[in-house]
């Protein structure tokens, strides 16, 4: 039988960090070599290819990073002789990324992110088992189809329901609603569902639009609001309260946006539940639905920043931009 042939990509994080002199802190380094040839005896049938895209922390990856990100893989896709992706990143931000290449791609071949949350230094370094695990998911038959995957500590989860969850267990990745869709046990890749959402793939042609984030809490004002649309903000993200409301003082920088024709959408800072209309009241999710705020449903604020920031750089119509949320 032939072997598969998986693609790695490197842009950095933990997974390519050790501690540094003279503070002893973690810092990056260009280990790809090392984490190649540590891993090799242990994907036995399937040939590696490797590509560095970049060696970053993961705070330092923008949208306009995994643009490109998603250029490259969509061209190594492409190639006939791979079988499967995998890329590094670090975990801080890994979610995004590999919900932007959700979003971007329309192959069937698995792709798959992986990452590690201790760094090489350190005892008990994760990232040759999840970059282990994470090959055996790119080259198995199973992963077809799927979408983009986030292999960390032997799970598999879906890019659109998976979120970081821990600041520092080994365990951090979790879809929290639904759970994770599979696991790898030593050699086998086994999948329990298919993931919960079927995303459709856009492909913009360029990535410059500006979207922020406003958290809600209690007593929240306009005032962040009015100062993103003054600067020329061109979508906004409120990470609302509870089941989509808001503080009432909210509203008028809501209106403020909608009659600029800036898009909201809403979300919930609660990490399980999806947004609904359901309370009437100034600021209930009903109002805030009357008055044009566009409802994620069960994304994250960091993935529903993600998702508008492809649909105004896609569309130019309002009301496709609402559909694309549905």
């Amino acid at each position: 039988m032939k072997n598969k042939t998986v693609l790695i990509v490197f842009t950095g994080g933990t997974i390519s960090m050790q501690r540094q002199n003279p503070s002893n802190k973690s810092d990056m380094t260009d280990n790809q070599g090392l984490l190649l040839e540590n891993i090799k005896s242990e994907v036995i049938g399937v040939d590696l290819r490797s590509h560095q895209f970049s060696l970053k922390p993961s705070p330092s990856i923008t949208p306009g990073d995994m643009f490109e990100l998603s250029q490259l893989t969509d061209s190594y896709i492409d190639d006939p002789s791979i079988d499967g992706v995998v890329i590094t990143h670090g975990t801080d931000t890994l979610e995004e990324s590999a919900y932007f290449l959700d979003l971007y791609l329309e192959t069937k071949k698995p792709v798959v992110f992986t990452g590690s949350m201790r760094s090489f230094s350190e005892l008990g370094y994760d990232g040759l088992s999840n970059l282990v695990s994470s090959i055996r998911v790119a080259s198995s038959m199973d992963s077809i189809g799927k979408g983009v995957l986030v292999v960390m500590n032997d799970e598999i989860n879906a890019a659109s329901e998976v979120t970081k969850t821990h600041t520092l267990a080994l365990d951090t990745f979790k879809s929290m609603e639904f759970g994770p869709i599979g696991i790898v046990d030593e050699e086998n890749v086994l999948y329990y569902h298919v993931p919960h959402h079927k995303l459709i793939s856009l492909k913009p042609k360029q990535f410059n639009k500006q979207v922020e984030i406003v958290k809600a809490y209690s007593g929240s004002s306009s005032q962040i609001l009015n100062l993103l649309i003054a600067d020329g903000v061109q979508g906004i993200v409120i990470e609302a309260l509870g089941r989509g409301n808001v503080p009432p003082d909210m509203i008028p920088g809501i209106q403020n946006a909608i009659n600029k024709n800036i898009p909201v959408v809403l979300t919930s800072r609660c990490p399980m539940g999806r947004v609904l209309d359901t309370y009437g009241y100034v600021g209930g999710g009903h109002h805030l639905k009357k008055i044009g705020v566009i409802f994620a449903e069960n994304l994250n604020s960091q993935k529903a920043r993600i998702k508008l920031m492809f649909a105004i750089n896609y569309y130019d119509n309002h009301q496709m931009i609402k559909s694309f949320f549905k």
